[in-house]
């Protein structure tokens, strides 16, 4: 008759080599999609956004804003996104979590008042009044460009930054670990050997057991 044990089997914890890997393979994507991220949308910032017509003295003139002009959510909430990429290897354990929120909350920002600039007239607004010198003026014949939505696009790779730095941050290398202590104890250091020809250097060596003649 068998016997059946009730001390559970411990399960087979997986190679360290291989939660290093995936670790490394993580933080490359994060730190790729979140360095991508933020340059297209700086870039894109700078691009034209919209576009119409104002009536100036019984004309037309053409008018246009970037994306700057028309918001400067995304550029800022990017540059954010890069501060908090860089500080995810500054902390650890709950700084760490909360700096993965901050930047995919940065991206999702951006993303956000990317897709409501490209709708938004008021910068061409604002532009058509400043040439006519009407404050009532408003722009004609509107259009936007794709640059808005290229923003927005960049900003989605920083919130997936973000998002990866939440999920897997726990196992990134932190900036300096390096350089803190082991814990591994320290080789004892050997006294410095004591001058034979002085006599209370020769008394010390003999009260250690050493032969004072010995490096002579």
């Amino acid at each position: 008759m068998g016997y059946v044990s009730a001390v559970p089997v411990p399960q087979p914890r997986a190679p360290r080599a291989a939660v290093t890997s995936g670790g490394r393979r993580s933080l490359a994507l994060a730190l790729l999609l979140g360095a991508l991220g933020a340059t297209v949308v700086l870039l894109s910032a700078g691009q034209i956004w919209a576009e119409g017509t104002a009536s100036v003295a019984g004309g037309t003139v053409p008018v246009e804003a970037d994306g700057g002009t028309v918001t400067g959510v995304p550029t800022a909430l990017a540059i954010v996104g890069l501060a908090a990429l860089v500080a995810v290897f500054a902390v650890r354990r709950t700084g760490r979590t909360l700096v993965a929120a901050l930047l995919a909350l940065s991206g999702a920002g951006a993303a956000l008042a990317a897709f409501l600039g490209a709708s938004d007239s008021a910068a061409l607004d604002a532009e058509a009044a400043r040439i006519s010198g009407d404050t009532a003026a408003a722009v004609a014949g509107l259009t936007h460009t794709a640059w808005p939505y290229v923003a927005a696009a960049g900003a989605l790779l920083i919130l997936l930054a973000g998002l990866f730095a939440l999920r897997y941050g726990k196992s990134w290398p932190a900036m300096g670990g390096r350089y803190e202590r082991s814990g591994a104890p320290r080789p004892a250091r050997r006294p410095a050997a004591g001058d034979p020809d002085r006599p209370e250097d020769l008394w010390k060596a003999l009260d250690r057991g050493e032969d004072p003649t010995h490096d002579a």
